[in-house]
């Protein structure tokens, strides 16, 4: 069959994936280097900005359920997710007042909380905007593939305000000023279009008991997640092998620089990630139409079990950082793609938010197996790369578990 183009209301969900990464990109480059210029002398950095995240992750798992079940009832979908934008992007703007980091962090956890609770809204979403579900591939890599190349015009922007704007007077705090309003602007933009033309067609519809049906919708939700053979093995899967995903991405540069990499290299190398993820997730998808979304999913896991042991082996020197940068783009877009549109196939669409809050909660706190055996074999060993070769267990165990789940629709 034909490949179809995108229609008016897919374009449009995709174009918010080209906002909220602008923001994902500056918290995961900038941001933390800019807190480390408001923290106290002689304090833990890392400590302080790991408490931040934990705390933003704890309280998006406690509301997202929650407030997703509320948000498929008839006519709120786009209500929360416009409320999680606005709130997020003034927040975000506001990153620029405080001048200790205390109250630095406090606006910082609630911008995050606003752009991850809008990326489930978003993620819903998908069932509403994709014209059918052999849609969702396709759309789902359209959305991570712009948003990786969009989200570089803003960052590269804000980079060469902080890095380059004092040869015109800007000091690093002023630009990073300047850096927030660029971005809060970025992301309210491209949310305008969903906003406007995606609506919400799968919905449950409200009764008299609110608070008392959410709650008992949520307990049937779980009940069903793991009575589902397919949706069982495929949330056990995307925990262990997206962990991998994510603990790779987090933990990659901190790698790099123990092995002396010039924090300029990693830099760099961050940004061709962005460019090789964004042709390499349209394929992804286009490949998941032809021979199966599981199996493109299986090739993922695979390659990247292989970057790891690569990553364990024989990454030394800043070539070969580069080397990996380029292997992780050509798959993470695709995996994280393929992972939001396979479950998109698998859940009841008028239970999206709630599904999909879910979805996010796994998303987030598989992030924590991987960097606590990085942290547990490489103090043990005193070897950091015997630290990282344990994150291959992850993708072992999430290959086998997503090999054993029926493919959707069978």
């Amino acid at each position: 069959m034909a490949r179809l183009k995108l229609t008016k209301q897919e374009k449009s969900w995709v174009l918010y994936d080209v906002g909220n990464s602008a923001f994902v990109l500056l918290a995961t480059a900038l941001i933390p280097v800019y807190f480390q210029t408001l923290a106290e002398p002689g304090s833990s950095v890392v400590v302080a900005w790991g408490y931040a995240e934990t705390v933003a992750s704890l309280l998006l798992a406690l509301l997202m359920p929650i407030l997703g079940s509320i948000a498929d009832l008839k006519g709120n979908k786009k209500k929360f997710f416009i409320g999680s934008v606005g709130t997020g992007a003034v927040a975000l703007a506001a990153l620029g007042l405080p001048t200790t980091a205390l109250p630095f962090l406090i606006v910082y956890v609630v911008a995050s909380i606003m752009l991850n609770g809008s990326m489930v809204f978003y993620d819903a979403f998908l069932v509403d905007a994709a014209a059918t579900d052999e849609r969702y591939d396709e759309v789902s890599s359209q959305g991570y593939a712009w948003g990786y190349i969009g989200s570089c015009i803003p960052f590269i922007l804000s980079l060469a305000i902080v890095l380059g704007g004092g040869a015109i007077g800007i000091d690093m705090a002023l630009g990073m000023k300047i850096a927030f309003l660029i971005t809060a602007a970025w992301w309210v933009a491209f949310s305008i279009p969903l906003i406007r033309n995606v609506h919400q067609t799968h919905f449950k519809e409200r009764t008299a008991h609110l608070i008392k049906d959410t709650f008992s919708g949520l307990v049937r939700t779980l009940k069903t997640i793991f009575k589902d053979k397919q949706l069982r093995l495929f949330m056990l899967a995307f925990f262990f092998y997206i962990d991998g995903v994510h603990t790779i991405i987090k933990m990659s540069t901190s790698y790099g620089t123990d092995l002396g990499i010039d924090a300029t290299q990693l830099v760099l190398a961050l940004l061709v990630t962005q460019f090789v993820a964004f042709p390499s997730a349209i394929i992804y998808g286009r490949l998941a139409g032809k021979v199966g979304t599981k199996r493109m999913l299986l090739v993922g896991v695979f390659a990247y079990l292989c970057i790891t042991l690569f990553a364990a082996f024989f990454l030394k020197s800043a070539a070969e950082f580069w080397m990996l940068a380029i292997c992780v783009g050509l798959f993470q877009g695709g995996i994280q793609a393929l992972s939001r549109s396979e479950f998109g196939k698998l859940i009841p669409k008028e239970h999206a938010n709630e599904y999909y809050g879910f979805f996010d909660i796994f998303g987030k706190y598989a992030a924590i197996m991987g960097t606590f055996l990085v942290s547990v074999f490489t103090q043990m060993t005193g070897n950091p790369s015997l630290g990282v070769l344990s994150i291959a267990v992850l993708f072992v165990v999430g290959f086998i578990l997503l090999w054993r789940m029926p493919e959707a629709g069978k």
